[in-house]
């Protein structure tokens, strides 16, 4: 018996993996956060199978489930949004699988950056003008972040940010980033990527919140922030391409003209 942790990506069922689709047609259990996985992910469990909404559940209730399965031998599908391994909260079901001795394998999903980059039609790593992606939250009641992991620290850097779970702590999130930023530097909220209703609004530090108001965007929702999200023209083209730059798989330097 294998509980099987699959990466449902951010909502659209055709960006499962063939893995991830494989393996819930295979399993007699089926267990979903049905708050941010939708129920045409998990359709494909095969017939009679025991699907769970896990959503209204503690982790003694999951792993409750768990127990019954190991017991009939059965294998689990447990299915969580994006990429289970960023924010996935795995790692307290995996230190409890280790403690009653139960196989566990990972099956990656598309983390919601990667979509919402896709749905903007856009790279997120632009030569001279971002290089690095900082994935990263803000402090909630329910657990707070490490000392060093502020988004000050992160905002020093310049990078591009990704950041989940702020959606209500826009104010404190513009109000951090300006001076290191700018404020006018561009915006996006991805709600809900992937979805029926997704929605990208864009916009800059000064004026997102107001923004986001009006769409009265509450939950479920990706903000990233950089220079590279907005409309950049003027930048040098990647050396990759570059006919004067030889690399391994071109190691001669051919004629530009």
């Amino acid at each position: 018996m294998t509980v099987h942790f699959i990466g449902a990506g951010p909502g659209d069922p055709e960006l499962l993996t063939l893995k991830a689709q494989r393996l819930i047609r295979a399993c007699p259990v089926c267990l979903f956060a049905g708050s941010l996985v939708p129920a045409a992910v998990v359709v494909e469990a095969p017939p009679g199978a025991r699907v769970v909404d896990t959503a209204p559940m503690t982790l003694e209730e999951t792993h409750a489930e768990i127990l019954a399965a190991h017991a009939a031998g059965q294998d689990v599908a447990r299915v969580h949004s994006g990429d289970p391994s960023l924010y996935g909260a795995i790692a307290e079901q995996i230190r409890l699988l280790r403690r009653d001795g139960i196989a566990y394998d990972i099956t990656p999903g598309v983390p919601a950056y990667a979509a919402a980059a896709a749905a903007l039609g856009q790279e997120l790593t632009i030569p001279e003008i971002a290089q690095s992606i900082v994935l990263t939250r803000v402090s909630m009641k329910s657990t707070s972040m490490p000392a060093r992991e502020t988004l000050e620290n992160f905002a020093r850097t310049g990078a591009t940010l990704a950041i989940h779970l702020g959606i209500r702590a826009l104010r404190e999130i513009e109000r951090v980033l300006t001076p290191h930023y700018g404020a006018d530097c561009p915006v996006v909220v991805a709600y809900r990527v992937g979805w029926p209703d997704e929605t990208l609004l864009r916009g800059t530090l000064s004026d997102i919140h107001a923004r986001v108001r009006a769409e009265k965007i509450t939950r479920t929702a990706l903000i990233l922030v950089g220079p590279a999200l907005g409309d950049v023209a003027d930048f040098r083209d990647s050396a990759l391409y570059d006919p004067a730059v030889p690399h391994v798989l071109r190691p001669r330097v051919r004629d530009a003209g």
